[in-house]
C-alpha cells in the first residue's frame, strides 16, 4: 500500500470513529458545485487546490480590497479620515483599471457599441 492510501485510510477511520455520517443535513442530496465555468478546463484543479489553500488571485483581492475602503468610507465620520480613505480607494480602482486587458466602459469599444445598438430593437405596448 502506498503511503498516500495509507495516509487517507487513517484519515477516513478517524474521521468514521469521530462524527456521525447519518446526518440528515448532507443525505441523498449532491454536494454543491462551484461556479467555475469562467476558469480554463486546464486551471481548474490548479485554482480549485488555491481556493481551498486560502489564496485568492490579486484581482479578486483587490476588489476585496475595494469593497472593504468603500464600506470604510461609508461609516466614517471623520472628514479627513474619508478623503484620506477615498484617495486610496481612487489609486486602487486606476491600478484595477489599468491591470484590466478590455476597457469596462462600453461606449469607448465603439464597433461593438454600434452593433449592439443595431441589435437591439425596442418594442412599444399596445
Amino acid at each position: 500500500m502506498d503511503p498516500l492510501t495509507f495516509i487517507a485510510e487513517q484519515k477516513i477511520a478517524q474521521a468514521m470513529k469521530e462524527k456521525d455520517f447519518t446526518s440528515p443535513e448532507w443525505k441523498n442530496k449532491p454536494l454543491p458545485l462551484e461556479d467555475d465555468r469562467f476558469v480554463p478546463d486546464d486551471l481548474k484543479m490548479a485554482y480549485k487546490i488555491l481556493k481551498n489553500s486560502g489564496y485568492l488571485p490579486p484581482e479578486i483581492e483587490d476588489r476585496k480590497e475595494v469593497k472593504r475602503l468603500e464600506d470604510l468610507i461609508e461609516s466614517t465620520q471623520d472628514e479627513h479620515e474619508r478623503v484620506k480613505q477615498m484617495k486610496k480607494l481612487n489609486v486602487l480602482l486606476m491600478k484595477v483599471e489599468a491591470q484590466r486587458s478590455f476597457s469596462s466602459n462600453i461606449a469607448n469599444q465603439d464597433d461593438y457599441y454600434r452593433k449592439v445598438v443595431e441589435k437591439v430593437t425596442v418594442r412599444s405596448k399596445k
